[in-house]
C-alpha cells in the first residue's frame, strides 16, 4: 500500500506528487490518459491571472505565492530532466483596459511592478503591435511558461523518483471505501490502495465524487486555441487585449486564445472559434496575417464558483482529499494550491490560510 494515491496526471497532480516524494513518501498517481494532456497541455502558459485586479483574495494570495515559484522550478526540472520548460519573463502589455485606476489601485495595494505607458513606449516595447493605441498598461515581472514542456517534464521527474509509480491509461472507476474512510480506488487495471487519496481530476473531478455522495461545484468550461507558425521576435512578449491574448514561444510560435464555452465534455475544435480567434489576433498584431495557422485545439477548464478552488479533506471520509476547480488559473495556481494541500497532508504550516478552499460540512 502507498503512503498516497493521486487521482489525476495533469500538472496540479503531477506537482503534488513531486512534493510528496521529495518529502519522502510513496506515491501512486493515476490518469486515465497520458499525463500532462488535458487542461494542463491546452492552455496558454501566462504565469498570472490574465486581468489579476479582478479576482478574489482567495486567488490573489495563491497566485502572488505561486508566480516566483516557476523560476526555480523550470531551472531544477531542466537540471534533473534535461526539458526546459521554457519559462520567460518578458512583461505583458495591457491594450484597451477599461478599469484602469482599478488595476493601478490594485497594483499599489500588493506592491507589483504597473504602470500606465504612453504610445512611444508601448510601441518601443512591441513594434509590431496594431497602431492606433495611445497608451497601455505594462506588468514587467508576468512571465509565462511553455506548459507542454513543463508537463513533459514534471512526468520525466516522476519517472525517475523510486517512491512514485505511474499508472497511465488507467481509468478510476470508484473510490474504494472501507466503512468511513477512503483506502484508495478501483480502476482498469485492478484496486489500487493508499493510506490517503486525493482527487485532481480537473473537470473529472465532480463525477468521481458524486459516486460517494459529495457534490463538488467543479464543471468543464471549454477553452480554444490557436498556434501561428511565425519568425522569432514578431512578437516580443505577452499582449492582452479584450480578453484575448498572444504569447510568444521562444523558437517564435505565437499562441492565441481562448474561447470560454459552456459545452459540457465537448473538446470539438470549431471553425467558429478559429475564425474569432484568427480575428482577435491580427487586432492585436495585424504582420501575423501573413503567419499561417499550424494547430487549432481544444481543452477543458475545470469551472468553479469565482474560480476559487476546492483543497483540502473532504467532509465525512477519512483519508480524502480534492485539489479541483481552478478554472482558468490551474498553471497559475499550480504551485500553491498544491503546496497548500501537501503542507495539510504531511503536517506542515500552511503557506497561506486553507479556509477559503475548504469544502464545506
Amino acid at each position: 500500500m502507498q503512503d498516497f494515491l493521486i487521482v489525476g496526471g495533469g500538472v496540479i497532480g503531477m506537482m503534488t506528487a513531486l512534493q510528496l516524494a521529495d518529502a519522502g513518501h510513496s506515491v501512486a498517481l493515476v490518469e486515465r490518459g497520458e499525463c500532462g494532456r488535458e487542461a494542463s497541455w491546452a492552455g496558454g502558459g501566462i504565469v498570472s491571472p490574465l486581468y489579476p485586479w479582478r479576482y478574489s483574495r482567495a486567488i490573489s494570495a495563491l497566485s502572488s505565492w505561486s508566480e516566483g515559484r516557476y523560476p526555480e522550478l523550470a531551472g531544477r526540472l531542466l537540471e534533473e530532466t534535461g526539458i526546459d520548460p521554457e519559462y520567460r519573463q518578458k512583461g505583458l502589455l495591457y491594450l484597451r483596459v477599461d478599469d484602469v485606476e482599478a488595476a493601478l489601485s490594485w497594483a499599489r495595494e500588493v506592491a507589483k511592478p504597473l504602470t500606465r505607458i504612453d504610445a512611444d513606449a508601448l510601441y518601443a516595447k512591441e513594434p509590431s503591435a496594431a497602431p492606433g493605441f495611445d497608451s497601455a498598461l505594462w506588468m514587467p515581472t508576468l512571465g509565462s511558461i511553455r506548459n507542454p514542456r513543463l508537463g513533459k517534464a514534471l512526468r520525466e521527474r516522476l519517472l525517475q523518483m523510486p517512491r512514485v509509480s505511474l499508472h497511465e491509461r488507467c481509468e478510476v472507476s470508484a473510490l474504494i471505501r472501507d466503512k468511513g474512510a477512503i483506502r484508495g480506488v478501483a480502476t482498469s487495471q485492478g484496486a489500487i490502495r493508499a493510506g490517503q487519496t486525493v482527487v485532481c481530476a480537473g473537470a473529472w473531478s465532480r463525477a468521481l465524487l458524486a459516486d460517494i455522495g459529495i457534490e463538488l461545484a467543479v464543471r468543464p468550461v471549454k477553452g480554444q486555441m490557436i498556434l501561428f507558425k511565425a519568425l522569432p521576435g514578431l512578437v516580443g512578449r505577452v499582449v492582452l487585449k479584450d480578453g484575448r491574448y498572444l504569447i510568444p514561444r521562444g523558437d517564435g510560435r505565437v499562441l492565441a486564445g481562448s474561447t470560454l464555452e459552456e459545452v459540457g465534455f465537448d473538446k470539438q475544435a470549431t471553425s467558429e472559434a478559429l475564425e474569432s480567434l484568427h480575428a482577435s489576433a491580427l487586432s492585436i498584431v495585424p504582420a501575423l496575417a501573413d503567419c499561417p495557422v499550424e494547430h487549432h485545439w481544444a481543452g477543458l477548464r475545470p469551472g468553479s464558483p469565482a474560480g476559487v478552488p476546492w483543497i483540502g479533506a473532504v467532509p465525512g471520509f477519512e483519508g480524502l482529499h480534492v485539489n479541483a476547480g481552478h478554472y482558468r488559473n490551474g498553471l497559475v495556481l499550480a504551485p500553491a494550491a498544491t503546496r497548500l494541500l501537501v503542507d495539510q497532508l504531511i503536517g506542515c504550516e500552511p503557506i497561506v490560510d486553507p479556509s477559503p478552499y475548504r469544502l464545506s460540512d
